[in-house]
């Protein structure tokens, strides 16, 4: 009778060894940010050989105009890596909320759009479109609404920080490399946005969005901020992510820190 009494110890004390460290990797999340926002800001913003296109070959740099390759590729401020990490919030701000127009869904579609061809409805396409791709921290799910959402010859999926956050994510808690992870929550909630540039006679758009990063593992929670920018294009119906280099990476912080508010993060608010 001892046996399966010792058996079924070793079993549990397994069990929470290995919630252990699949927390205790999680929380490496916030260094995982940091790395990637470092990695791709001291990348070659010309540099075009590796991207891989989604439809089409890569935009020729050389057909962009210049004003909008700088919009585009200019870096963003750069914050401490513990500024992603939960803190008091400001009591400043860096402008009036931005209220956005809401999304809706989108017939043969997965993720929601129906937004106006305006900054706003940019910038509300972008949030839809995090929102509902890094719901359970998939990088193939990541990639599938990116890819969905971009024009022929815009960067792929696998190029962005984001895609680059997830697959790390999982490698270096030992999880599968995609699907669902038993006992795993993931979610972003995006809360704050910015508009950095507006080109092409208002229909391009550089616009990031800044939210909160959740994992829960059966009922423990690491949470990061983490910042998104992207250049969109408005195609006459939808807002979609332009063929062209992918905008320079967002500035992560806490949404509605003193780091936030400084790189010039506004909250979100629904129309």
């Amino acid at each position: 009778m001892s046996a399966p009494r010792s058996e079924a110890r070793e079993r549990r004390r397994a069990g929470v060894g290995l919630v252990a460290v699949v927390l205790g990797t999680l929380a490496l999340v916030v260094m995982l940010v940091a790395l990637i926002v470092a990695r791709a800001t001291t990348s070659d913003p010309n540099t075009t050989e590796s991207r891989e296109p989604v439809a089409a070959p890569s935009a020729d740099l050389g057909s962009i105009e210049p004003g909008v390759l700088e919009l585009v590729t200019r870096p963003m401020p750069v914050l401490p890596p513990q500024a992603v990490r939960p803190q008091p919030l400001s009591t400043g701000s860096a402008g009036p909320p931005i209220t956005l127009p809401p999304t809706r869904p989108v017939r043969g579609g997965w993720i929601p759009g129906g937004v106006p061809g305006t900054a706003r409805g940019a910038l509300a396409q972008l949030a839809a479109l995090d929102e509902a791709a890094l719901r359970g921290a998939d990088p193939d799910l990541y990639a599938r609404g990116f890819t969905e959402l971009s024009e022929p010859g815009a960067p792929g999926a696998t190029e962005t920080g984001l895609h680059s956050l997830l697959r790390s994510l999982r490698t270096s808690a030992g999880m599968p490399p995609t699907g669902p992870v038993p006992g795993m929550l993931a979610d972003f909630q995006p809360t704050h946005g910015q508009i950095k540039g507006i080109a092409e006679g208002g229909r391009l758009v550089v616009a990031c969005v800044l939210g909160q990063f959740s994992v829960d593992h059966r009922g423990q929670t690491v949470t990061a901020g983490i910042g998104d920018c992207q250049a969109l294009r408005w195609n006459g119906h939808r807002w979609r992510i332009a063929a062209m280099p992918l905008a320079a990476p967002a500035p992560s912080a806490w949404p509605g820190s003193e780091d936030a508010v400084s790189v010039g993060y506004r909250e979100l608010r629904e129309g």
